[in-house]
């Protein structure tokens, strides 16, 4: 069952024109992942999708209604949740409070279980729940933002290039904890420069050029695909 489906949507900043008329959709239970160069255009896709910008044209249907025309919160509270580019955690707030924040839609009763949920994911925060959060390593906020964004325990996760400025070994950490949320019943739709690692774990792919989607498929297929591992493999 589609939980998430995009249609014709274009995107512009000011008179460039940033998303030029894609389609796709994410089943529920599915890692999708949108890979591509810088620029390509994903990060905006994400952005439109959750309500921080605002297409021209196109539809966005998610869970069976129209939310085209919602702003951010509002797609929160029915449950999609963008893990941002960058962690764009609070620095200042201890590893508790942040995760607090994650959980804002959820009700008092709630946020204990979503909490322990967490933890149990991420051991390392469970030891740092007093620190503050700006003096954590690059891992341990990029573990602290998917954190957050599992707090209000939304059908879909979007991640936005969590391996970016991560160590190969940290790389392989955040990865596995992607595995193991999509093992206990995740949807997540992945934006991610490291195609290969991104491909390897995916259901399903699209590769994004300049605005458009040139090339989609099972995960599996794109790895092996010739153009595909010239463009982005590195081969």
């Amino acid at each position: 069952m589609s939980l998430l489906s995009v249609t014709d949507l274009h995107v512009f900043y000011g008179n460039i024109h940033a998303i030029k008329g894609i389609s796709f959709e994410v089943n529920e239970g599915e890692i999708v992942t949108l890979i591509g160069a810088n620029g390509a255009g994903k990060s905006t896709t994400l952005n439109t999708v959750c309500g921080l910008l605002h297409p021209r044209s196109g539809q966005v249907v998610f869970n069976g209604e129209n939310v085209t025309k919602n702003a951010a919160h509002q797609m929160a509270g029915k449950g999609m949740v963008l893990c941002p580019e960058g962690r764009r955690i609070f620095q200042q707030m201890t590893v508790r409070e942040n995760l607090e924040m994650g959980g804002f839609t959820r009700a008092q009763g709630d946020l204990e279980g979503s909490m322990q949920n967490v933890f149990d994911h991420f051991p390392r925060l469970k030891e740092r729940e007093k620190q503050i959060a700006g003096t954590l390593s690059g891992g341990e906020q990029q573990m602290l933002a998917m954190g957050r964004a599992m707090m209000s325990r939304p059908k879909l996760i979007m991640l936005d290039e969590p391996s970016m400025g991560l160590a190969p070994i940290l790389v392989e950490q955040i990865f596995e904890i992607i595995r193991e949320l999509h093992a206990a019943g995740a949807t997540i739709l992945l934006v991610e420069q490291n195609a290969q690692m991104a491909l390897s774990i995916a259901d399903r792919a699209y590769v994004l050029e300049t605005g458009r989607i040139t090339m989609s498929g099972e995960a599996g297929d794109l790895l092996q695909d010739d153009a595909v591992r010239k463009a982005y493999l590195g081969e």
